[in-house]
């Protein structure tokens, strides 16, 4: 399907059909390895991530982010580009766009919402986090923010639709090492959190090829 008409039935299914959650997608890519673990508290933040759907030539791409290397929560992860809600946002889905121009430069203002995924809390960084899905009608140019942004992967959607791609690798955490299942996408792991938003996609994008 081009790529207005992937735009369309995702639309159509994001706003008008249940979404998959989360509990059954963590059981399926890894009983053992992979759980949700903790509840939001009085001091749980909300934030935004934002999924940016565009087209290059035949195929429909999305940008993921590299964490640069620091000793926080998530640092040399990959992920959506995202960040905490401010006073300032209309609303989440405001944070994830400013947060997105911010972080691969953007222009939010060209950016559409569809959607939103199920809400995820993220224990490590005590965070209620939206996935927003959106798209736009043209390739972005991407300036990366040196300070939060070590590089940024745009990835074919086809790539995340390979199942060959979820394997269990070993990765390091806060001083922890652990195996864990996640996505191997351009020699990168993507695991964790950003795991299970692209796990529910596909979930969703299977309903509709």
């Amino acid at each position: 399907m081009n790529f207005a008409e992937f735009i369309s039935k995702l639309n159509l299914r994001l706003n008008n059909e249940p979404l998959p959650g989360h509990e059954e997608i963590v059981r399926s890519m890894s009983p053992n390895r992979m759980r949700l673990k903790g509840a939001p508290n009085e001091s749980t933040r909300r934030s935004g991530v934002l999924i940016l759907f565009y087209a290059k030539g035949e195929e429909i791409y999305l940008p993921l982010i590299l964490r640069p290397q620091y000793d926080g929560v998530h640092g040399g992860q990959m992920a959506f580009p995202g960040g905490r809600a401010e006073l300032k946002d209309k609303n989440i889905q405001a944070t994830a766009l400013r947060e997105a121009q911010e972080e691969i430069g953007i222009k939010a203002s060209d950016a559409k919402v569809i959607g939103n995924l199920t809400e995820l809390y993220i224990a490590p960084s005590n965070l209620l986090c939206q996935p927003v899905v959106g798209y736009i009608n043209y390739p972005p140019d991407f300036y990366p923010d040196e300070r939060e942004v070590a590089a940024i992967l745009e990835v074919p959607l086809s790539d995340f639709l390979n199942p060959d791609t979820i394997q269990t690798r070993l990765v390091e955490a806060r001083g922890y090492k652990f195996e864990t299942p996640g996505f191997i996408i351009q020699e990168q792991i993507v695991w964790g959190a950003t795991a299970i938003m692209i796990a529910e996609l596909i979930e969703i994008i299977k309903k509709i090829s």
